[in-house]
């Protein structure tokens, strides 16, 4: 039964609750009817435990791993010196790592007291525990975490930049399960600056991208570690990106952006659907996007972007590319479909806003220079990663760029400010190595 089918008949049986005692147990179906809307009413419950309560941001890029928040009532305009700080908090650690906001908690990363850790703080910004996960350092030049921890329920699952991943109880941060993409897996990378991927739990399994001759992509048991499937079909080198799940043609897959290619992968078995030869260079990391047939990926270095329809027939799939072009070399800040367009920063030409069905630019612009995107109430979160790390509000319209505020954030470290903005429960949460800040974007 689909999650509407459920609904209605569980507002049939509501209407129906509402008759009489006396009239309700006279009713021919009327103990049918009570234990199906208990029952239904038990489903509602566990499906809106599954997807994570209001306004949580339980991965990378959010709940629906896009980059959108679905957050409304935040403010449209911002005050001179940005929205109020709600907290301030330290001891987060070294890294880049964004945040995951879930369960009333928030979650992140970083090198702490000589361990890369899992760390998880209450909504007002006070450490609760910390989770050892492996070393420190490394990166090649940019020492500290990558991963952004995915929480399911009270599953915490959290990878270091050398390929160490660990399950942790998100109550009480005790280790359930570890395992290693290389020692364990034979994993390997296109090249030196650290696993950098964020783990995806996709109902009881985990999906992640040790890379490598046996098999680019794998699925774990989300409670045990214990391997599922792998990719036998798939063997490219893994690269900085993060699988995004989707049903192309009906059949739910899972996404991935290697130097080599992109490719659909079954979400039951882990076979092979399709992949489309794109040559990337040097570093490839941005998360694929998916709407309507069309997959879109970008990379820096200057390669740019691309397109490629995406089609089912038959059981069988086959891809056609749309376009390529440089209009958008996007490094690794991201880019997020808003509509009919997508958003991001283009290495040689600014912030740029394009159609995603043509390629076409509709608008470029400076902005805060080079950084991250993310998406909420119509407007899109903008952080420069260099000098001051500013933070610009702009309207989410292929009409122009329309700024409507914009800050420098306090305690502004030496590092790039790379980790991405998220915006969760009428706040934004910006990380800059061992400083996490919270700011209040609600409308009042």
């Amino acid at each position: 039964m689909t999650h509407l089918a459920a609904l209605n008949v569980l507002v049939r049986n509501l209407r129906l609750a509402k008759m009489p005692q006396s009239a309700f147990s006279a009713h021919p179906f009327g103990e049918h009817c009570m234990a199906a809307l208990r029952t239904l009413l038990l489903l509602v419950l566990i499906n809106i435990s599954a997807f994570g309560g209001e306004g949580d941001w339980p991965q990378w890029r959010g709940p629906k791993r896009d980059g959108l928040s679905t957050e409304t009532g935040l403010l449209k305009q911002w005050p001179a010196a940005g929205p109020p700080l709600a907290w301030r908090a330290t001891g987060v650690g070294a890294g880049f790592s964004s945040v995951s906001v879930s369960g009333g908690k928030v979650f992140t990363m970083g090198d702490v007291q000589g361990n890369s850790c899992i760390i998880a703080l209450d909504l007002s910004g006070k450490v609760l525990w910390t989770a050892k996960v492996g070393g420190v350092g490394g990166g090649g030049g940019y020492p500290g975490t990558r991963c952004t921890p995915a929480i399911s329920g009270d599953v915490v699952i959290g990878m270091s930049q050398y390929g160490e991943i660990v399950c942790v109880h998100g109550k009480t941060g005790a280790e359930v399960w570890r395992k290693h993409m290389e020692k364990d897996f034979g994993g390997k990378m296109m090249s030196g600056w650290g696993y950098s991927e964020s783990p995806l739990i996709d109902g009881e399994l985990v999906i992640l991208t040790p890379g490598g001759p046996k098999g680019t992509v794998l699925a774990l048991k989300k409670t045990t570690g214990e391997l599922v499937w792998r990719t036998a079909d798939y063997k490219d080198a893994a690269a900085y990106s993060s699988v995004v799940p989707a049903e192309i043609g009906g059949v739910p897959q899972y996404l991935q952006l290697t130097g080599q290619s992109v490719a659909g992968i079954g979400a039951k078995d882990g076979k092979l659907l399709w992949r489309a030869d794109r040559a990337g260079a040097t570093a490839v990391i941005s998360t694929p996007i998916y709407h309507e047939g069309l997959v879109y990926v970008t990379s820096g270095y200057g390669v740019g972007c691309n397109a490629f329809a995406v089609k089912a027939e038959n059981g069988a799939f086959s891809t056609n590319q749309i376009y390529a072009n440089k209009s958008m070399k996007n490094h690794h800040g991201g880019v997020i479909r808003v509509g009919d367009h997508v958003y991001g920063f283009n290495d040689s030409g600014g912030w740029t806003c394009m159609e995603l069905k043509t390629g076409n630019v509709a608008w470029s612009d400076k902005g805060v220079g080079k950084g991250a995107i993310a998406y909420a109430d119509g407007h899109l979160y903008m952080r420069g990663e260099s000098g001051p790390g500013s933070i610009a509000l702009v309207e989410a319209t292929p009409a122009a760029y329309k700024e409507k505020g914009r800050f420098d954030p306090p305690d502004r470290s030496k590092a790039h400010s790379w980790a991405h903005p998220v915006i969760a429960g009428g706040k934004l949460y910006i990380r800059d190595q061992d400083v996490l800040l919270c700011y209040d974007v609600k409308a009042k």
